[in-house]
């Protein structure tokens, strides 16, 4: 590694908090993407294109060959969300080892494991990224407005002011985001396309691990001797804020998340 230091930008924002999953409403009868500008249509080289069938295109490409397809089509207003779990781990692996300059970026709540904060900076080290960070209104601010311990009393509140806020930030001016989940990881995921537009957030969104197995995941971790959250080996296969992940005691990966309610997502990959 060079002798400059890996960087962790950290564009502290203050945001203001909207209901959770709420869509913008223009006052002027039009529409609006999620991220609050004027509505975007699904573009791909400056052509209006059907997301259906670009998707079905694509849905047989491998994952470094679909991620390298993203490269080359929307680099550098593609975005890699990076949540440090394992899926993280092997995405950034496949990224940088096509194009080193890729944008990656976290969203921080200020209240993940210190596993995972640790897991972070060794993916910085290892593959000196240029992580940018993410992160709403302090917890203080968010007990002020809202009382205390929001997640225990309305998780969705607050997954909407500590993840989805952030998430619109950082995915302003994107045209293509690529997220870690696959269809094994719940019954919830189990139709996800490889890529499709992103009606929520208004851009297209690839998902080149939708169709890779626990077994691969873990075998281009080993082969490749990549960073991964050692949280993974002490029973959490899907990892979150502290207060809202426990041990699933079921064979559901995301169960033991928002562990009593009837919630298995956040409200970014919905």
């Amino acid at each position: 590694m060079s002798g400059a230091q890996p960087a962790i930008r950290d564009p502290r924002i203050a945001l203001r908090p909207r209901p959770f999953h709420a869509e913008e409403t223009p006052t002027d009868g039009g529409s609006a993407n999620g991220n609050g500008g004027p509505a975007r249509l699904p573009m791909i080289a400056g052509e209006v294109v059907d997301p259906a069938a670009v998707g079905a295109q694509v849905e047989d490409l491998g994952a470094r060959e679909l991620i390298a397809w993203a490269i080359e089509r929307f680099h550098p207003e593609l975005r890699f969300a990076v949540s440090f779990q394992k899926t993280s781990s092997v995405i950034i692996d496949l990224a940088h080892s096509i194009q080193p300059e890729a944008s990656f970026f976290y969203l921080d709540t200020d209240l993940l494991f210190e596993e995972t904060y640790a897991t972070r900076d060794a993916l910085v080290e290892r593959y000196g990224l240029d992580l940018r960070r993410y992160a709403g209104i302090s917890l203080e601010e968010q007990a002020e407005r809202e009382g205390a311990s929001l997640w225990r009393r309305h998780p969705d509140a607050c997954c909407g002011i500590r993840k989805v806020e952030p998430m619109r930030a950082a995915l302003s001016e994107a045209e293509c985001w690529v997220s870690g989940i696959r269809r094994a990881d719940s019954p919830t995921r189990a139709g996800a396309a490889k890529l499709g537009w992103d009606k929520r957030f208004g851009l297209w969104k690839l998902n080149p691990l939708a169709d890779w197995t626990d077994e691969q995941i873990w075998n281009h971790l080993r082969e490749n001797q990549v960073p991964y959250n050692p949280l993974h080996d002490q029973g959490y296969p899907s990892l979150g804020c502290t207060h809202c992940t426990v041990r699933p005691t079921d064979a559901d990966a995301r169960s033991g998340r928002w562990s009593g309610f009837a919630k298995n997502e956040c409200g970014i990959n919905e």
